[in-house]
């Protein structure tokens, strides 16, 4: 069954990098950089800090601290990433971290402690409190990105109005066991 878990888990990371990557790439390099005010993030600002907590996370994640001494926690709201290509990086290492850390674990480590900032997690709580922070975050990456592209945004999910058209198609099919990121990721995948 935790196996089940990890398999469940790794996909909503992977729903949620693709909801962002499909985001960013119906952004202008100066769109990444917009910001409503000066008291909120960019786009951008939002990439370097889910970086920075991704690499402090995921780096030596069953045997340190996920809070590292080397992490700059405040440097990450400021807003120097310069360019399309250099969030991007930033975006995809942050990424890779957590999926070199999260894909070799097994059923045994669920119940291992680890800790961040001296609090002890389960690996299982450990992994919730990421999966809930990335998706807060990434949630906000994908409403500024509406707001930014306007009438020239591509949903990323069931278009305005076309509900009735995608639950007939569901319920034409079969019932089948499967996780719901499946159609999403395959789909994201073939392009």
């Amino acid at each position: 069954m935790n196996d089940d878990y990890l398999l469940s888990v790794s996909k909503q990371f992977e729903y949620y990098k693709m909801l962002g990557d499909k985001t960013i790439s119906q952004l202008s390099e100066d769109q990444l950089f917009w910001q409503y005010n000066s008291e909120s993030n960019s786009v951008a600002i939002i990439v370097k800090h889910l970086w920075g907590n991704m690499l402090s996370r995921w780096t030596d994640f069953l045997t340190s601290d996920g809070e590292k001494e080397w992490r700059k926690r405040d440097a990450e709201f400021e807003n120097d990433i310069k360019t399309k290509d250099e969030l991007l990086n930033k975006w995809n290492e942050g990424w890779k971290c957590l999926f070199d850390a999260i894909n070799p674990l097994h059923e045994e480590d669920l119940e291992k402690i680890i800790y961040i900032r001296n609090q002890g997690h389960t690996v299982v709580e450990a992994i919730n409190r990421q999966l809930a922070h990335y998706s807060y975050h990434v949630g906000q990456i994908v409403f500024q990105g509406k707001m930014i592209a306007g009438e020239n945004w591509t949903s990323l999910s069931i278009p305005k109005g076309d509900s009735k058209k995608f639950n007939e198609n569901k319920f034409s099919k079969p019932k089948s066991k499967q996780h719901f990121t499946d159609e999403f990721l395959k789909n994201n995948n073939s392009k």
